[in-house]
């Protein structure tokens, strides 16, 4: 699962969540490398020819953008979201792709857990409600995760109180 709790010092615990991530640096390099290759290769029965010129800037720019579509989509799962628990607080920081960090904070005692079914942007949308505020929480996970994390966080939350 994208998420991982982690243990501190007390009572206090941590919760780790991101996006998936299944394309990694060097699957990126082979995949932009092969896909080059491969749109290449019909050139070559045009190499000496001049309709290789007008060829080859289409090539070369289908092989561009989807070289920036995947960095653009990269960079937006560049999301990470930090939950810490303690019986005087909760935190939760997001760190957004662009460097900027929400957080939110509020008192144990009063933090609600919401997981709607139906009615959110997702299935079973997961919600922490206090200090005036609600916030979502793991919105890039899949169903069953999110299930899973509203199960978790709940009990989490129990204990604390």
């Amino acid at each position: 699962m994208p998420y991982e709790w982690s243990a501190s010092d007390g009572d206090a615990r941590h919760l780790r969540l991101w996006p998936y991530r299944s394309l990694s640096q060097t699957g990126f390099v082979w995949f932009i490398g092969i896909t080059a290759a491969l749109t290449a290769l019909p050139l070559l029965m045009m190499v000496g020819h001049p309709v290789l010129w007008g060829l080859l800037p289409f090539v070369v720019a289908a092989v561009a953008a989807i070289w920036w579509a995947l960095r653009a989509n990269a960079r937006n799962r560049a999301v990470v979201e930090e939950l810490s628990l303690s019986r005087d607080r909760v935190t939760l920081v997001r760190h957004n792709p662009r460097g900027r960090q929400q957080r939110w904070q509020a008192n144990p005692f009063w933090v609600r857990l919401n997981v709607y079914a139906t009615g959110g942007p997702v299935p079973y949308y997961v919600t922490l409600n206090g200090n005036g505020r609600e916030v979502e929480i793991g919105a890039f996970l899949s169903e069953d995760e999110r299930v899973a994390l509203g199960r978790e966080l709940g009990a989490c939350l129990s204990a604390l109180r």
